[in-house]
């Protein structure tokens, strides 16, 4: 391994990690108002309807199977009497047609920003870099996935897994993830851009929840008293004047 390589995997990811919540807490501080997705559904309703869905609840699928494999040990699933082939092939279904999804979702999002005027205007260069990234990330990882359908020695789960909980004990294994393949290692690369990324971007949204909307007072909604004459169940009564 070179030293290159090494920092890669050993300093990389603290530095996002600061970058990341750094970020966020930047973000939070000093740009509140600017902590929206910047919605363009006013501009173009019809496409969003069918391309946010798809892209949205197949990212949903694509994080809960990054998160079950990255953070459960191997160990875990055999012991409640998972094999590792039956782990893969689950997840090599279930995560390949998840990736498709938000792979579909997103190439509609961006054809509809791209071809619709209004949505075209209202794309910053901010919104361009976020797409390049997204899409990089969205990509690699699919093409990851479907290469997992041919059989292979090197697992995500023996190399790039340890690496990852390893960074929470501030003990990356490096040496697993020497090991680990080039799409591995190539989509573990674009996805620590893409966390770079994230604080200063639209995608801070995913971290935003209308929980206070659920504890609101209730508004009360009074008619505007004019003083004008109300007849039989408070109808206003309208009266002549002269000219």
């Amino acid at each position: 391994m070179s030293w290159g390589e090494s920092m890669l995997w050993t300093v990389a990811p603290y530095v996002t990690l600061v970058v990341f919540v750094g970020g966020l807490i930047w973000r939070h501080k000093y740009d509140k108002f600017g902590w929206t997705t910047r919605s363009s559904q006013l501009y173009e309703s019809p496409l969003l309807r069918v391309a946010a869905p798809l892209f949205h609840y197949g990212l949903l699928f694509v994080i809960v199977g990054h998160v079950t494999g990255l953070v459960v040990p191997l160990a875990w699933t055999g012991a409640v009497g998972v094999s590792n082939e039956a782990y893969h092939a689950n997840a090599l279904i279930w995560g390949g047609l998840a990736g498709l999804a938000t792979l579909a979702g997103l190439v509609l999002l961006i054809y509809r920003r791209r071809t619709k005027g209004p949505v075209f205007l209202a794309t910053t260069v901010n919104d361009k870099v976020m797409y390049v990234v997204l899409a990089a990330a969205i990509v690699t990882g699919t093409v990851t996935t479907i290469a997992g359908f041919v059989p292979s020695e090197v697992s995500y789960r023996t190399t790039v897994a340890p690496w990852f909980r390893g960074i929470f004990t501030l003990r990356p294994d490096v040496v697993a993830m020497s090991h680990a393949s080039d799409l591995y290692k190539v989509h573990t690369v674009v996805g620590m851009v893409l966390f770079l990324l994230f604080p200063f971007s639209r995608l801070v949204h995913a971290l935003s929840a209308p929980l206070g909307y659920l504890f609101r007072p209730y508004i009360v909604y009074r008619s505007r008293s004019d003083g004008a004459p109300r007849g039989p169940g408070g109808v206003r009564v309208r009266q002549n004047r002269p000219l």
